[in-house]
């Protein structure tokens, strides 16, 4: 007799535990210093460029910030807070807010000391970059294909 294997499904949006803002929520509090002040305000920032921006929780931990795609993931280390545009690469970056991961084809990551200002507008100006970026990429994907006769 054969046993019936249920395929278990990852999702960061479990049913039964806390949502992915709640567990971003944790992680700000659980840090209690100034990486959890820090990542609060990039997402404070992340959620005033892009009202309509999904918030996740992947790779075991990890915030993630998304719309038509990933945006920027915020991650926390003992010295920095780095957020690591996934497309970043494409982006225009005028202010040099880029200063990390920058010999990837891809990515681009800007890590934040204790203690560093945030040039917010040209924050803001990457993240809404970044939005309209994947939003061009999906409407790319969109487009009829047309075909010679």
């Amino acid at each position: 007799m054969k046993k019936a294997v249920a395929a278990k499904k990852s999702s960061t949006k479990d049913a039964t535990g806390p949502s992915p803002s709640k567990l971003i929520d944790g992680r700000i509090k659980e840090l209690g210093d100034w990486r959890g002040e820090m990542l609060a305000r990039v997402r404070g920032l992340i959620k005033q460029a892009d009202p309509e921006v999904v918030e996740e929780w992947k790779w075991r931990g990890v915030p993630v910030w998304e719309h038509d795609g990933i945006i920027c993931t915020g991650e926390t280390y003992k010295e920095v807070v780095k957020m690591t545009f996934a497309k970043g690469a494409a982006l225009d970056d005028p202010a040099g807010l880029f200063n990390s991961s920058l010999d990837g084809n891809v990515r681009r990551a800007i890590d934040i000391r204790e203690g560093e200002k945030i040039n917010e507008k040209a924050l803001k100006a990457l993240i809404r970059a970044a939005v309209e970026l994947n939003g061009s990429k999906k409407k790319a994907a969109k487009k009829p294909v047309k075909r010679s006769a």
